[in-house]
């Protein structure tokens, strides 16, 4: 559990140093067979385009340690930016509400102990605040996750996670369907949704407080293996890597080391609550950007008349929300991704729908009066006790 480890090292921990530049290195090998050494192939040797820088992208993301010490510098020191990081790391828009050194530290071009020295530093040069410590707290996240993957090794790929070892379900059949799909595609009819899954196909990052919602959105509203989110970051993210990808993955879906099952987002809540003027829904979703904010939030396609849809091409929404409420209500019913709950995912659709009050003895199936009603409110009094134990799933370690 999250919270044991973090006590433990804050107590009794002791970070050591990073390491400092050699003086010197030792010769390269000599070639073979014509073969140039440190030598990087082109795009064109790789066979594959080169991608298209996206105006809209937070940051160019330049490769390398001298980019990625030159980002701790003027992210830290020059901008003075992290000490406002704990009001400023749910933002959306921007290349400076949070640190975004998760790229440079999954391709390891920065060290996550210079990282925290130079947070130290700060605290002792500048301030020491809660900002300071919640990005030391986000690196312990980072460090949590590497050791859970250690422990617990291929088990963190499973449909049930750690928890349920004997849960192994084949993803092949599956996969090719994701990328073509209304969720990898950005278009699920929930503006808040699509802008992250559009930013994330552009440019290979995602806020996050967008990464938090749409695997929430994946895995309780549209009731789908998890691990296909996790397997579509692997292939997009710029600050992939499979310790802290699949670790938060099993955290969304309620299956990991430390499981929290009614961990579930209000997708339209948290879009008026972190894009409440819809700034980055209307970046990403300009075909409904004339929408009100309020409006644009919910569900866009209710807001087209007759007149403007014409000329507007928004799909519906593709599932109903909260469709997490309905599926838990069942006394016996096992939270998505646990083994025996595993769905279909179809191009466009998800085939996942509440049901009706016939389908179940107990009248789980009814509308927000009762039962479903109460069980929403237990999923949001959960979620507000988890976001202290959780509150990250990438963009900075």
């Amino acid at each position: 559990v999250f919270t044991h480890f973090r006590k433990a090292v804050e107590s009794r921990g002791a970070i050591c140093p990073a390491l400092a530049a050699p003086s010197r290195l030792r010769p390269l090998p000599p070639s073979a067979d014509g073969f140039d050494n440190g030598a990087i192939p082109s795009f064109a040797d790789l066979k594959v385009e080169p991608p298209v820088p996206d105006a809209r992208a937070v940051l160019p993301f330049q490769g390398g340690e001298s980019a990625g010490l030159e980002r701790v510098k003027s992210w830290i020191w020059d901008q003075d930016c992290l000490r406002s990081y704990k009001e400023t790391r749910n933002g959306m828009v921007g290349g400076d509400y949070s640190s975004k050194f998760s790229s440079w530290l999954a391709f390891g071009c920065l060290s996550p102990r210079l990282v925290y020295q130079e947070i130290k530093r700060y605290e002792t040069e500048r301030v020491a605040n809660e900002s300071t410590y919640w990005l030391v707290f986000e690196l312990l996240w980072r460090d949590y996750f590497r050791f859970a993957a250690a422990t617990h090794g291929n088990k963190i790929f499973f449909l049930g996670g750690p928890q349920v070892p004997d849960s192994v379900v084949n993803l092949c059949a599956q996969h090719p369907l994701l990328l073509n799909c209304s969720y990898a595609q950005g278009q699920t009819g929930y503006p808040f949704i699509d802008a992250n899954m559009r930013e994330l196909r552009a440019t290979g990052f995602m806020s996050n407080r967008g990464r938090q919602n749409v695997a929430s959105f994946l895995v309780r509203d549209m009731g789908q293996d998890w691990r296909l989110g996790a397997e579509w970051f692997e292939e997009q993210l710029l600050d992939y890597d499979p310790c802290s990808n699949w670790g938060n993955w099993t955290y969304a879906a309620g299956v990991g080391a430390d499981p929290r099952e009614d961990r579930y987002f209000n997708i339209v809540k948290q879009g008026k609550t972190y894009d409440p003027t819809a700034e980055h829904a209307r970046l990403w979703c300009p075909e409904v950007s004339h929408l009100a904010p309020a409006l644009l939030l919910d569900t866009p396609a209710r807001g087209l008349t007759a007149s403007d849809s014409s000329g507007v091409c928004y799909p519906p929404p593709i599932v109903p929300l909260k469709f997490s409420a309905y599926k838990g209500s069942s006394s016996n019913a096992r939270p998505v991704g646990r083994a025996g709950d595993h769905r279909e995912f179809r191009q466009g659709t998800t085939g996942a729908h509440p049901p009706n009050a016939s389908a179940h003895g107990r009248g789980e199936g009814r509308t927000a009066r009762g039962g479903v009603r109460d069980k929403i409110k237990q999923e949001r009094r959960g979620a507000r006790r988890n976001r202290v134990q959780n509150d990250y799933m990438g963009g900075d370690a």
